[in-house]
């Protein structure tokens, strides 16, 4: 079971839920097991540029991305960044 905790613009989306618990093998499964996903990927199924992801605090990047097996009591973590001039 992998716990990923999502920002509250995305909780909003998910009737205010912060956090969900999913079985998944990889980074992406559970992912895209979240009520929310349709707004985490683009339509080629890749992350938007917007969206980043933390796996017990490292980037999802520095471990082998989207196929990156997961482990039970890893916290996952979605930041959507924020920009504007």
């Amino acid at each position: 079971m992998v716990r990923i905790v999502v920002p509250s613009v995305l909780a909003s989306e998910a009737e205010g839920k912060q956090s969900f618990d999913v079985e998944a093998e990889t980074l992406g499964d559970a992912l895209r097991a979240l009520p929310v996903a349709d707004l985490l990927f683009n339509e080629r199924g890749e992350l938007r540029h917007h969206v980043n992801v933390y796996v017990d605090g490292e980037d999802h990047r520095e471990r082998g991305g989207l196929v990156s097996p997961l482990e039970d009591a890893h916290e996952v973590r979605i930041v959507a960044m924020v920009s504007g001039g």
